[in-house]
């Protein structure tokens, strides 16, 4: 698993590449709780393009953060989810929990929209 990390308009996205699972998991936990620190932005983009499998440990990992981030009253949003990426949140019904979208300006726009709202 790797990432790479900007801040757009003052959302942290974070945009991973590989395998989110049992293995990959405990690591991204920590980064991403060091990431949200560091930055202290208002929301997190999870940008998902280059994600080529997750499994419960991974989306326990999203589901962890998404609670941890609405307590704070601030969001969590996933981006460009892969077809097997998408079929793993459908079955898990985080699709009905997490906002997607299909790109990271479509994501930066909807959550700065939240902001101004």
């Amino acid at each position: 698993m790797e990432w790479e990390t900007k801040t757009v308009d003052g959302v942290l996205v974070v945009r991973l590449k590989g395998e989110l699972d049992l293995n990959t998991c405990d690591v991204l936990r920590t980064e991403l709780e060091r990431l949200l620190k560091l930055y202290n932005t208002p929301h997190l983009i999870l940008n998902l393009s280059d994600v080529t499998f997750v499994d419960s440990s991974g989306l326990g990992v999203i589901l962890g953060r998404y609670r941890q981030l609405t307590e704070e009253k601030k969001r969590l949003v996933v981006v460009a989810l892969q077809p097997q990426v998408k079929r793993a949140f459908e079955l898990s019904g985080l699709l009905r929990v997490i906002r997607t979208y299909a790109s990271e300006d479509e994501a930066v726009a909807g959550v700065s929209k939240e902001v101004t709202a």
